[in-house]
């Protein structure tokens, strides 16, 4: 994410977010953590106060929290075993490090354009047979929620499409509807992979 407006929103409302979306597991990190080996290393690409990445490291992985909210780096290092930086998407540079990649509706605050080369950059940095985990509302366009929050939409053969032509295998496939923090019930997609 590089939006100062949306960086903006995540800064003021960290310590909201983190009360209202930190403390329940979904069943999609619990499946993602069940693909993964036995103290691997794992990255959670926008992962905003850490909640996730908290429960990865009580699981006993090696995990790091990557988020460009300075105020969510500082609620994510808070949790045991997770090394927290402050980066933006484009600083994903690694090859073959991580055994799994965590970016469960971070993706979704980058242009649309940049969507396809930052899956790329995703599908570089994981290992062999490693694991992504992709989380995007549905629709299309781009626009700005009630927040300021700056927003791409993809549908699912978009996401689908990126993740292949990036090399990875598409696993499995899930669309819903939730609410978060703008309070607004959307759809979304997402999509678990691997190389």
């Amino acid at each position: 994410m590089t939006d100062d407006r949306t960086r903006a929103v995540y800064d003021s409302k960290a310590a909201d977010y983190a009360a209202r979306f930190d403390s329940e597991i979904p069943q999609d990190l619990r499946d993602f953590a069940a693909r993964l080996p036995a103290g691997g290393k794992v990255l959670d690409l926008g992962s905003g106060p850490g909640g996730m990445a908290g429960w990865l490291a009580g699981q006993g992985f090696v995990v790091e929290a990557w988020d460009a909210s300075t105020e969510m780096v500082a609620l994510a290092a808070r949790h045991p075993g997770v090394t927290a930086r402050q980066a933006v998407f484009s600083d994903l540079e690694a090859r073959r490090v991580y055994d799994g990649i965590w970016a469960s509706f971070s993706l979704l605050h980058a242009p649309r354009a940049d969507l396809p080369g930052l899956i790329d950059r995703i599908a570089r940095a994981l290992r062999p047979g490693g694991t992504a985990y992709v989380a995007m509302k549905l629709g299309t366009g781009e626009t700005r929620d009630a927040l300021g929050r700056f927003y791409s939409y993809v549908s699912e053969a978009e996401l689908r499409d990126w993740l292949e032509q990036a090399g990875l295998t598409v696993d499995a496939t899930r669309t819903g509807h939730a609410k978060g923090l703008a309070g607004t019930d959307d759809p979304f997609v997402t999509v678990f992979a691997h190389g």
